[in-house]
């Protein structure tokens, strides 16, 4: 890799120089980061291919590196998608809401026009109630407003080690209950859940996570409690518990964590959902906003 002279972007020599070889037809990856704590797109990849293993192993990289990555221009079927999110991981089915016909792995996420609420319009990370939560996530524009609708991501990791030794003396060893069932974020997904949704869902998933959480890759260690799910602490009171979450969940969405997203037509993000949040702004009312998304598994978190 070599840095550009304006510092803001990587070339991933994929043809000489002893780096690996056979980019597309491209011979190089650009990688812009979009922002001081988090992001980068990358540039020069045709996801409507199948990728060499080298580029595969250069896009994963990419993604540990910058947490979360941001792909131009990809017109890409279910199935390619479905081809592409092979390369990350494991697709597997999200819990409430059905695929679309022949793809149970790949969900419409959409707000319509006449519609007010937009689906996960709460910073997150995904599915956290669940015992495996996945390791990250997939979204690939189809249809995109004329203006809003942009996603902020927050680094985690970045959350974690901002906070005082007293702090993180605190919360280390604690264990945060996560639930699908709180108000906010129930009310983010009523409109899908109506239009999609899955019969056989339970109305409440529950589990048990670390309020801090090593990453399993990179041994780095990321604050792992979010306002969408994380309802409690274990072994405290809400009264003890609440004044403890309500001080994270503002402190880890610290504009100085953060980056946003403009989409476009055909745009693809992929996550780390192990040191990430995301926030899907919904700012378009009047506006349809259609995408694909698709979950890979992930481990318990420790």
């Amino acid at each position: 890799m070599t840095r550009s002279p304006g510092g803001a972007c990587l070339a991933v020599d994929m043809a000489g120089g002893g780096l690996p070889k056979g980019l597309c037809n491209n011979e190089k990856m650009i990688i812009r980061q979009i922002a001081g704590a988090l992001g980068a797109e990358l540039h020069g990849v045709d996801l409507t291919q199948a990728l060499t293993p080298d580029l595969q192993q250069a896009i994963r990289s990419a993604l540990l590196q910058h947490q979360v990555i941001f792909f131009r221009d990809q017109d890409l079927s279910p199935e390619q998608f479905m081809r592409f999110s092979h390369t990350l991981g494991q697709p597997v089915e999200y819990p409430f809401v059905k695929g679309l016909e022949g793809f149970p792995c790949v969900i419409e996420v959409k707000k319509l026009e006449h519609e007010k609420v937009n689906f996960g319009g709460i910073w997150h990370s995904d599915t956290t109630y669940l015992e495996r939560p996945p390791k990250g996530s997939m979204l690939l524009a189809k249809e995109v407003p004329p203006y809003g609708g942009d996603t902020l991501f927050a680094n985690q990791y970045l959350a974690w080690e901002s906070l005082s030794d007293t702090m993180k003396s605190l919360l280390e060893g604690l264990v945060g209950i996560s639930s699908s069932a709180k108000a906010d974020v129930s009310k983010t997904r009523e409109d899908r859940i109506k239009s999609d949704g899955k019969d056989s869902a339970p109305k409440e998933y529950l589990a048990h996570h670390p309020l801090v959480r090593t990453h399993p890759e990179t041994g780095r260690k990321a604050l792992y409690v979010n306002v969408a799910h994380t309802s409690g602490i274990v072994g405290m009171t809400d009264a003890e518990s609440t004044p403890i979450l309500n001080f994270l969940f503002q402190h880890q969405v610290k504009p100085e964590f953060t980056c946003r997203f403009v989409w476009q037509p055909h745009s693809l993000a992929v996550w780390d959902n192990r040191c990430t949040q995301h926030n899907p702004v919904n700012d378009y009312h009047g506006f349809r906003r259609v995408m694909h998304r698709i979950t890979l598994a992930g481990d318990q978190p420790v």
